[in-house]
C-alpha cells in the first residue's frame, strides 16, 4: 500500500481547491424520512468523505486526532488501551502516533491494545481482544496483555440509547465513571484518560473525581464532533496514582522522617 493510502496520510485533506457538491438523497418507498436524512448527512459529511479517502474505519477517528493534536498524549513509545474500540478508528490513529509498527526510525515503539464486547476486525499494529472491561479481573487481564501499566486509557463508548435524553445522559455518565475507575487500576502515574461524555448537569461528581486523581482536567468539543451533538470529551492528564499507592508512599515518607529524628 502506498504511503498516500495509509490511514491519516491523505493529501489535501481539507478539501481546499476542490469543488464540493452537495448530495441529495431521494426518499425511497419503505424508507423512513429519518433514515433518508441520516444517509444524506453521511454522504455530505466532510469527515465521512475524508475517512473513506484516508482509510479510517469511521469519522470518529478525527475526534482523537484533534484531541491529540491539542494535548499530545499519543507519543511514540506510549502504551494505549482503547475501551470499546469498535469499529477501530481510534486504534488506527493510536497505532500511527505511538509508533506501534516501528515505522518511525529512531523513535520508541509503543503498543495499542483495543478491547470490546464484540469481535473487531484485525488492525495492523494493534492487539484486539474481546473483553468486558466491567468484568472482575479485567484490569489485571489488560495489564497482563500489556506487560505492565498503560500510559493512556481512552474511550469513545456511549451507552445504548433509550430515547429519553435524561436517562441516556445518566447512563453515559455512569459508563464514563466505570471507565475512569478502570483507568485508575491500569494507568501509570502521569498517565492520561480520555473519554466521551454528554453535556449536562449530572457529571459534576465525575468531574470532581477526575480532578482529585489527575493534575489537569479539560473538557473540550473537537471540531469533528457534530455541532448538533451534545457530546464532548474529557481529557484528564497527570494521573496522580492509585489512592492506596499514594497512601503507602506517604506512609513510607513519614516513616523516613521519623527515622531521621
Amino acid at each position: 500500500m502506498s504511503e498516500d493510502k495509509k490511514p491519516g496520510s491523505g493529501r489535501n485533506s481539507s478539501g481546499r481547491g476542490q469543488r464540493e457538491l452537495r448530495v441529495r438523497v431521494k426518499s425511497a418507498k419503505g424508507r423512513k424520512l429519518s433514515s433518508t436524512l441520516w444517509l444524506e448527512r453521511q454522504l455530505n459529511d466532510p469527515y465521512v468523505v475524508r475517512a473513506k479517502r484516508e482509510g479510517y474505519r469511521g469519522r470518529a477517528a478525527y475526534k482523537i486526532v484533534e484531541l491529540d493534536d491539542k494535548y499530545r498524549f499519543l507519543v511514540p513509545g506510549a502504551r494505549v488501551v482503547d475501551l470499546g474500540c469498535a469499529p477501530g478508528g481510534w486504534c488506527q490513529v493510536a497505532v500511527a502516533r505511538v509508533n506501534a509498527l516501528g515505522e518511525k526510525s529512531g523513535k520508541k515503539v509503543g503498543r495499542v491494545l483495543g478491547v470490546d464486547l464484540q469481535e473487531v476486525d484485525p488492525i495492523a499494529g494493534a492487539e484486539i481482544h474481546q473483553l468486558d472491561f466491567l468484568a472482575d479481573g479485567a484490569d489485571d487481564q489488560v495489564k497482563e496483555w500489556l506487560g505492565g501499566r498503560a500510559d493512556v486509557v481512552m474511550s469513545d463508548m456511549a451507552a445504548a440509547s433509550s430515547g429519553h435524553k435524561g436517562t441516556d445522559h445518566l447512563r453515559i455518565v455512569a459508563l464514563v465513571e466505570a471507565a475512569a475507575q478502570f483507568a485508575f487500576d491500569v494507568l501509570e502515574p502521569g498517565g492520561t484518560f480520555v473519554a466521551k461524555v454528554l453535556a449536562g448537569g449530572a457529571e459534576s461528581q465525575m468531574q470532581a473525581m477526575l480532578k482529585r486523581n489527575f493534575t489537569k482536567v479539560a473538557n473540550v468539543k473537537p471540531p469533528a464532533s457534530r455541532s448538533d451533538s451534545s457530546e464532548k470529551f474529557v481529557v484528564a492528564q497527570g494521573f496522580r496514582g492509585r489512592d492506596d499507592e499514594r497512601e503507602a508512599k506517604n506512609d513510607d515518607h513519614d516513616s523516613g522522617e521519623d527515622d531521621q529524628d
